[in-house]
C-alpha cells in the first residue's frame, strides 16, 4: 500500500488505518459520528494526499481536454474550477474529476483508486497532440479544511491572498505557512464551506501542525475517511464506485450540471450516448430515508412489491438528520419523493421513503 506524507503523523494521533484505493489511510481518529458533527458545527482537517493530481501544459491542452472531459474546459474562466467526468463511448464514466483552469495550465484532481488507469487513458487520448501531462501526486501534498471555522483558521496561516475574495469553485495562490505560490481552492466534499491546499509534500507535517494550532480556538479536529463519506452522502455528493461507475451514467446520477452539450464544445467521448440517455432516461438516483433499525448499505436490494427494482449505492446513519439514509437507483416511475419502497436485508424487508437529493444543504 502507498503512504501519504502524513502517514506517520496519523499513526501518532492514534488513527485507525485502513486500505483505501491502494493507500493506507485514516478512517477515523475517534467516533465517526462525532467527527462528522465537528465538521458541521466547527472545522475539520483532512489529509487528501491520496487523491491524484495531474497538470496539463502545452498549446493543445484545452482542445484535448474538451474532447475528453464532459465539462466545457474552453469556457472555464481563469482560476475557476468545474466538476466533470471522464466518460467512455457508452457514456459511463471511468472517473469523476475536478478541473482547475489556469492561465498557462490545467490542473486536474482524480480519485485515488482510479489514478493509474486515468493517467494511462488520458495519455492515450492526448497522443499526437501538443499536451504534456505531469503527475504531481507524489510531489504535492493535498489537505482540506471544512466547516464554519475553515476560513478563519486558514487565513491565520495564509499571506498574500484574502480568502474572502476566493469564491465557491474558485482558486488562487498565496503564501501558506511561509511557502510561496501555494494553490488554494474553495470546493469541498462535505456540503460545508471549506478549502483545499496543494503544497510540497516535504512540508506536510509542518503545515498540518500549524493549521492545527491555528484552528484550536475554532474547535478544529482531524477527520478521517469514515466521517468524510457520511458528510458527502448527507450532501448528496457521489462517490465513484458507489453512485457512479462503469455501469451508471452521470445523467441518471443527477450530474447533468457537469456535462456540457454546448455546440461550441464540439464532439467528445460519450456525447452521443449521453444525449440519448438525456432524452429518455430509464432510472434515477434518489435518496432513501428509513425509520427502521438498519441503515441502508451498499448492495442491499431495493424492492417494490414482488420486484427487485434496484440496489443501494451508499448508506449511513446521518448524525445531522438523526435518520438512516442512503442512495439507490430506481425506475423513473418510482423516483418521485414520497414513494415507499423496501430494502431487503437477507430476506427481511424494511420500508424506505424515496426523497430528493441532497439530504442536507447548508445555509450559504
Amino acid at each position: 500500500m502507498r503512504h501519504t506524507p502524513l502517514h506517520d503523523l496519523h499513526e501518532r494521533l492514534g488513527a485507525k488505518m485502513v486500505e483505501f484505493g491502494g493507500w493506507h489511510m485514516p478512517v477515523q481518529y475517534g467516533p465517526i459520528l462525532d467527527e462528522a458533527r465537528c465538521v458541521r458545527e466547527r472545522v475539520g482537517l483532512f489529509d487528501l494526499s491520496h487523491m491524484g493530481r495531474l497538470r496539463f501544459t502545452g498549446a493543445d491542452r484545452v482542445t484535448a481536454l474538451d474532447r475528453i472531459v464532459t465539462s466545457f474546459v474552453g469556457r472555464i474562466p481563469t482560476n475557476a474550477i468545474r466538476y466533470g467526468l471522464l466518460c467512455q463511448e457508452d457514456g459511463n464514466p471511468l472517473d469523476d474529476v475536478l478541473v482547475y483552469k489556469g492561465e498557462e495550465d490545467v490542473f486536474m484532481v482524480v480519485n485515488a483508486a482510479n489514478h493509474d488507469r486515468d493517467l494511462a487513458w488520458l495519455r492515450e487520448q492526448c497522443a499526437g497532440m501538443e499536451v504534456t501531462i505531469e503527475d504531481q501526486t507524489d510531489e504535492l501534498a493535498m489537505l482540506a479544511l471544512q466547516g464554519q471555522g475553515s476560513q478563519a483558521t486558514l487565513q491565520a496561516c495564509v499571506e498574500g491572498l484574502d480568502l474572502s475574495t476566493v469564491g465557491y469553485y474558485k482558486s488562487g495562490f498565496g503564501t501558506l505557512c511561509g511557502l510561496p505560490g501555494v494553490r488554494v481552492s474553495r470546493t469541498g466534499y462535505t456540503g460545508e464551506d471549506g478549502f483545499e491546499l496543494y503544497f510540497p509534500s516535504g512540508e506536510a507535517e509542518r503545515v498540518w501542525e500549524e493549521l492545527t494550532r491555528a484552528g484550536a480556538d475554532h474547535g478544529l479536529q482531524p477527520i478521517g475517511l469514515g466521517a468524510r463519506d457520511t458528510l458527502r452522502l448527507e450532501a448528496g455528493m457521489p462517490l465513484y464506485g458507489h453512485e457512479i461507475d462503469e455501469e451508471h451514467n452521470p445523467i441518471e446520477a443527477g450530474l447533468a450540471f457537469g456535462v456540457s452539450f454546448h455546440e461550441d464544445k464540439g464532439d467528445w467521448i460519450g456525447r452521443s450516448a449521453l444525449e440519448a440517455i438525456k432524452a429518455a432516461p430509464t432510472r434515477k438516483l434518489v435518496g432513501l430515508v428509513t425509520e427502521g433499525k438498519r441503515a441502508p448499505r451498499q448492495g442491499y436490494p431495493v424492492v417494490h412489491g414482488d420486484e427487485v427494482v434496484g440496489q443501494v449505492c451508499s448508506g449511513a446513519v446521518s448524525p445531522t438528520l438523526n435518520k438512516n439514509i442512503g442512495t439507490a437507483y430506481v425506475p423513473v416511475a418510482l423516483a418521485e419523493a414520497g414513494t415507499i419502497v423496501e430494502m431487503d436485508l437477507r430476506g427481511k424487508r424494511q420500508a424506505c421513503t424515496v426523497t430528493d437529493l441532497p439530504f442536507y444543504s447548508r445555509t450559504r
